[in-house]
This record gives C-alpha cells, structure tokens and sequence, in this order.
C-alpha cells in the first residue's frame, strides 16, 4: 500500500481557504467599519428598532392606562377624564402689587405674595404658603359618588383680557362639561375677581345631596409682637344681612344673608367676597397661639363652610378674593367703593371710629404729604391735636380756680353744719355757695369727660395704622410694635422681656401732669364732708399708681402710641403752666364771683328746682325722725 506524504500545498491552500471564511464570517458582525452607507443602515435599524420598541411602550401603557381608566372611572365616575388627561402644575397671576400661584389640583390658590412688603424678620410676606390654606367644594354625583374638588386636578387655561390677566381652571367631563374656576387679575388691584360656574353638569351632579364650600386658611405671624398681634388685632370679620361683625377666637356662628368673610392679621387680609350672599353658612376662629412666650408660625384659623344653591341644575357663583393690606386708606377708596371693606381696620366703634375717620387720618394723610419722617408727623399731629384740646384744658382750669376761690366759704360752711344730721342742709347751702358765684362742679369735669373720646380713638389709631409699620424713629425700629433698648434675661409677668424707651418716657411725663393736676383737682373738690371718704388721698395713690400701670401695659404696644402719650402730657404741663401763669388771674377770678353774688339768682331751671324740691322732701324727712 502506497503511503501518503505529506502535501504543502494542500496545507497553504487550507489556511488561504479558513482566512477567507474567517473574513467572510466577520464582515457579517453588526460592528463594521463607520462608511457613509454603514451609517445610514446603522440609522436605519436604529430606528427601525425605535419603532418596535415605541410600538411595545405604547401597547404596554395602552394597556396600563385601560386599567388605569377602570380605575378611575371606579373611582371618581363622570370626572375620571380630567384625572387622566390633567398634569401636575402651577399657573401664575402676578401684578404691581400682589402674585398668586394657583395649583392644578383643586384649582386653588397655592401661594399668594403680598408684595412691597416683609415679615418682621424681612421676609417676603405670604399669606398662603406651604399648603396653610384649602379651598374645596364637596359635592355628590348621580351615581353615588361623593367628590372635593382640592383632590382632583384641573386643565389650565392662561388667556388675556385687555390688560386683565385669566387663569381657567377646568375640572372636566368632557370638552362641553366642566367645572370652571375663573380667575381674573386686573393691574394695580388687589382684588381678583373669581368665579365657579358648571356647565352642562345638570345630569352629573346630583341636587339631592348638599354642595358644601370649605374655605379656611391658618395666619402666618407676620409682626413682631405675638401678642398684640394675635390677641388684640388678628380677627374674624364678616358682613352679614348688611352689618359688619367679627367673632371672638374659639367662636362658632351660623349666618345667613352673609355679603363677604375677612380672615383678618392685624395688618394684612385675606377675603372672599360673593354678589349671591351665602346662606346658612358656619364661620369659626380658633386661636393657635399656646404660649406667647414661645415663638410661633401661626396665630390663628378661620373657617368658613356654607351650602352653595344650583341654579337650573348648575353652579354660578360671581365672587371676588382680596389678598392684600387692611390698610383704612385703601379700603375706604373708591377702588373699594361700596364694600364696606374698610370697616375691618378697627378705628374703634361710635365716636371713637368717627373721630377717626373724620378728624385724625385726613390730619395725618395730610401732614404725610409733607414729611417723610413718621415720627415728626406724630410729634406734629400731637401738637395739633393737644391746641385743638387746649380750650378745654383752660376750661377745666378755670374751674379749679374758682373752686380754690370759694373754698374758705366750703369749709366754714362745713363747720357751720357740722354732723350727719345735717349733711342734707349742708348740701344745700354748698350748691347754693356754687350757684352764686357760678361755679359747678361738673364744669370740671366735662373737660375731661371730653378728652377721653380723643384718648381712645388714637389708642385705636396708632396701632393699626399700616403707614407707620417698619418705620423707624430715633431708637425704634418700628412705631406700629414695641421699641427694645434692652433684652432681658428673663420675663416679668405682664411685662415681658425687654425694655421699652418710649413707654418709660411716657410714664414719667404722667406722673408729673398728675403732680402738677393733684393741686388742680383737690381745689375742684369740696372739703371732705363727715362719713364721705377722703378723694385727696386716693389720688395721692393714683399718682404712683397710673405711671405703673402704664409702664406695664405699653412695654408690648405700639411705640407710636407711647411717643404720642409722651410729648401729648409734656404739652399738656406746658399748657398748664401758660395758663397758670399768664392767663388765670385769681384776683379778677375773686372780683367776679363776688359781683356774681350780689346780682339776683337767675330764675331755676326745672331741673333745679326738682333737685332742691327732693332735697327739701329729704330734709324735712330727716328732721322727722329726729324727732322720734
């Protein structure tokens, strides 16, 4: 048998052949060389398998949104189209003076921004932030759903109406039914105009069950001083059945007829106005402040919940939101014309608000027209005010200096009728004494009887004043709160812990003019008539007593307030002493009640003689049962 050899050309031929194959089998990877039409292939297949891949996501979330409707439709019935086709979101009305940022879901207001304003501690000035307020309607489906609007999202619609800025917001059906709420912004306006309207819900909505609005909003503390902040100046105003009211906080009322509510913070506002006045509507206050010691984010809540009646089937309410400051000058502008709106800045009730309105702000926007310094147009409107009062000042005066002529005469007629026996008699003689010389202890008092109305329209004045918040004056930072010099370690009661300039000021200027008064008013008073208390010692005391009082009371209040009582007493010491000194003459005084008494008593008037009638009765009925 014939034995093979071996071959190299067979050999080298195998190895050009496994190169060939090797090569072929390679160009065949996806991973070839970058040539212009590798490229478009490479694109190609690209989006080819883009496609593919689009196909399967699409038929995957087909799938899961079928489900997903099930589930909504489950869920929220009619409304399930406006959960699937809405998005998370936010749409913004913004203008000169204020900026609201309204949510998607629940179509409520998420921010509002007062602007040109800060907080105490100079930060931007929210009244509703981080979800410190809730706006829902709750209300029930004809197919047995009972829904709130705060969790259910809207479509959003952005549109201009001349200037006028629109937001729509759209809880939807359909395209042709819907729950609306429209907001329209105009420029320079704090007031936003807002309405809820369905259209095409008549078949949706079922008018067997009640539709409820729920409004309440928690009050940031935006001043300096919690507690006259909350406790004397943040409050729940309403207008009901024409009237405007408030509620004390941890109050409940039921009210119909009710025009517009006011969650009002001292100086900021938050409002909701409604030309169809709410019926049957419950509004609460409930106070969050604690301890006013312990620093704290809110002051109070308000609540508002009311029925809302369908007209034809549907909603249609025309309302307004006001979130801005319950500055009087605003609100009492014809921009606010016939709101009453104006009547939420506390300028006190009766006399008080109208010597306010009439007399003390046209004086103060009047002098704010010249100045810029708020402390000297109080320096000013003090002086203003205290020569307005000056004649009665004088008034008073010359009382006393009449009294002090006709004392001897008191006293030697207390000597003269001494005992108890005889206190009627001597009563009669006294006033008979006071006639003559025509001297009348109420002419001492009336004065000062009508100082005080002035005394508590500024006390209202001051401190809810919007032009004098974080203006600064000599060593306060703020005449609207309380000036500190001092930090104290530790709080008094009653006190607090820090020291105030202003009302140290104050209190030692009182108790001069109650030093220098003490003379004035022991002179008015008749000598102390046996069994009657001894009115001179008791003032001794209030003459200590009243600057301490006031020290206490004023360390927490509005320093503008403290620097007014401070320069009205230095001014009234001043007065007092003019006229002392080069006005009242005591000689002339004299002269003329003695020439009083030799005319002939002017005829009694009939209330005179019905006093002396009764006395005369007392008398002879006294002189009766002595006789027993």
């Amino acid at each position: 048998m014939e034995q093979k050899k071996f071959d190299l050309n067979s050999f080298i031929g195998l190895i050009l052949l496994g190169g060939i194959v090797f090569w072929w089998m390679s160009t065949q990877k996806p991973a070839i060389e970058e040539t212009d039409n590798s490229t478009q292939t490479s694109v190609v297949n690209s989006t080819e398998s883009s496609n593919t891949n689009n196909s399967l996501v699409k038929e995957t979330a087909y799938q899961n949104d079928s489900l997903k409707q099930i589930a909504l439709k489950n869920e929220l019935g009619a409304f399930a189209q406006s959960a699937m086709n809405a998005t998370s979101g936010v749409s913004v009305l913004e203008n000169e003076v204020v900026k609201l940022t309204i949510d998607n879901k629940g179509g409520q207001i998420k921010e509002a921004l007062v602007k040109n304003y800060k907080t105490y501690d100079s930060l931007p000035l929210y009244l509703i932030k981080e979800k410190n307020a809730s706006f829902n309607i709750n209300f029930g489906t004809t197919d047995n759903r009972i829904l709130n609007t705060k969790d259910l999202f809207f479509e959003p619609t952005v549109t201009k109406n001349g200037d006028n800025q629109i937001v729509s917001m759209k809880l939807k059906v359909s395209e042709t039914k819907f729950l609306e709420y429209r907001y329209e912004m105009e420029p320079d306006n704090y007031m936003v105009n807002f309405s809820v309207r369905s259209q095409g819900l008549g078949n949706v909505i079922n008018s067997s069950n009640p539709i409820n609005l729920d409004w309440s909003l928690k009050g940031f503390r935006n001043e300096k001083s919690i507690k006259t902040e909350n406790t004397m100046y943040t409050n729940f105003y309403y207008k009901a059945e024409d009237e405007v009211d408030d509620i004390s906080a941890g109050k409940s009322e039921i009210l119909n007829d009710v025009d517009w509510v006011a969650y009002k913070q001292h100086f900021f506002t938050s409002n909701l106005l409604s030309e169809k006045p709410f019926n049957n509507a419950t509004i609460t206050s409930t106070d969050l402040v604690l301890n006013e010691e312990i620093d704290t984010v809110f002051t109070k809540k308000f609540e508002l919940k009311t029925p809302l009646e369908l007209s034809n089937g549907e909603l249609n309410y025309n309302m307004k939101w006001f979130y801005g400051p319950s500055d009087y000058n605003l609100l009492s502008s014809d921009k606010y014309a016939d709101t009453d709106l104006d009547q939420i800045s506390d300028l006190g009730w009766g006399i008080f608000g109208f010597l306010n309105r009439t007399i003390f702000y046209p004086v103060f926007n009047f002098l704010k027209g010249f100045l810029s310094n708020y402390g000297l147009i109080i320096i000013l409107m003090t002086i203003v005010v205290r020569i307005i009062m000056s004649p009665l000042v004088y008034k008073s005066y010359l009382s006393s200096a009449k009294m002090k002529v006709i004392r001897p005469e008191l006293t030697a007629l207390n000597e003269k009728y001494p005992g108890k026996e005889n206190a009627m008699k001597r009563q009669q003689e006294t006033m008979a004494i006071q006639r003559k010389a025509g001297v009348s202890m109420m002419s001492g008092c009336i004065p000062a009887l009508l100082q005080m109305p002035v005394f508590f329209a500024l006390f209202k004045f001051f401190p809810t004043n919007l032009s004098l918040r974080q203006e600064s004056f000599l060593w306060a930072n703020d005449l609207s709160s309380y000036d500190t010099v001092f930090k104290l370690p530790f709080s008094i009661p009653f006190y607090g812990d820090h020291v105030s300039l202003f009302p140290i000021l104050a209190s030692v200027a009182i108790f001069f003019y109650m030093k220098m008064n003490q003379s004035q008013q022991a002179n008015m008073q008749a000598p102390t008539q046996e069994g009657m208390p001894d009115m001179s010692k008791m003032m001794k005391y209030m003459i200590y007593f009243s600057p301490i009082m006031m020290l206490f009371f004023f360390n927490n209040y509005a320093s503008s307030l403290s620097l007014y009582y401070f320069i009205s007493n230095l001014l009234t010491i001043a007065i007092m002493l003019v006229i002392k000194n080069f006005v009242i003459d005591e000689e002339k005084i004299h002269a003329k009640i003695e020439e009083n008494k030799k005319r002939p008593e002017k005829k009694k008037s009939k209330f005179r003689q019905r006093i002396d009638e009764a006395m005369k009765q007392a008398q002879e009925q006294q002189a009766q049962q002595k006789r027993k």
